[in-house]
């Protein structure tokens, strides 16, 4: 699964799927999905491109 992160503010990150969905996540659900995604941790850069 592909997806695009960009950080709206500092608790809240936008997940963007390539198949146009999108979420909104608080610093906690964001790194419960990144668990769930097999990620253990991301840049902290503006925008983030992950491809799985």
């Amino acid at each position: 699964m592909s997806f695009n992160m960009n950080r709206i503010n500092p608790n809240q990150t936008q997940v963007f799927f390539h198949d146009g969905r999108f979420e909104t996540l608080t610093n906690e659900e964001l790194e419960e999905f990144l668990l769930h995604m097999g990620i253990r941790e991301v840049n902290s850069g503006m925008e983030q491109d992950i491809t799985d």
